[in-house]
């Protein structure tokens, strides 16, 4: 059930650019329905406070939006989850070690000091991609663009993820030589 659900959440929030954007005439009650409980369940079960408070804020977003009606604020979704991931991430440059610190520790538990730095500096790359993300979508939303909204959400923003996961991989493989 948890692998579906997981599964499910990230197909609908990869096509959620594309479901809004096509459909937000006819399909508003029921895409805010599923997205509100598969977000409710995703935070049921991860075991991450962070991603915890993300997976019930979002489900309350989706809430809020079918409480009062507010169509247009579906806009805002991909705004809110980077608004949410630069929190997570910003965050963590305040603690012992950042969120990427923790992702390498998974690949390499010994990360040596050189590698603890750099992660820090990328933890900072990250916060300013979330900002620049959001802010992009933002403006496509607020000035109405609806249809580069979709395109850039849906399409771009994905390809600068794996893009920058891409660069700093392969910076970090061959450069600095930091497994």
């Amino acid at each position: 059930m948890k692998r579906f659900v997981f599964f499910l959440l990230g197909l609908i929030s990869f096509l959620y650019p594309f479901f809004w954007y096509f459909g937000r005439e006819k399909f508003f009650t029921l895409l805010a329905i599923i997205m509100a409980c598969l977000w409710f369940i995703r935070g049921i079960y991860v075991q991450i406070f962070g991603q915890k408070i993300i997976a019930f804020s979002l489900s309350l977003f989706f809430t809020l939006l079918l409480f009062f009606r507010q169509q247009n604020a579906m806009y805002f979704y991909p705004i809110l989850v980077n608004f949410l991931f630069f929190l997570l991430f910003f965050s963590s440059l305040f603690r012992e070690e950042t969120m990427i610190e923790k992702l390498a520790k998974i690949q390499n538990p010994n990360l040596p000091q050189e590698g603890i730095i750099y992660t820090r500096k990328v933890t900072k790359i990250w916060c300013v991609f979330f900002v620049i993300n959001a802010a992009v979508a933002g403006l496509l939303a607020i000035f109405e663009f609806y249809q580069l909204w979709a395109i850039y959400t849906g399409i771009i923003s994905y390809l600068l993820i794996g893009i920058l996961l891409a660069s700093e991989y392969l910076y970090r493989k061959f450069y600095l030589r930091i497994n």
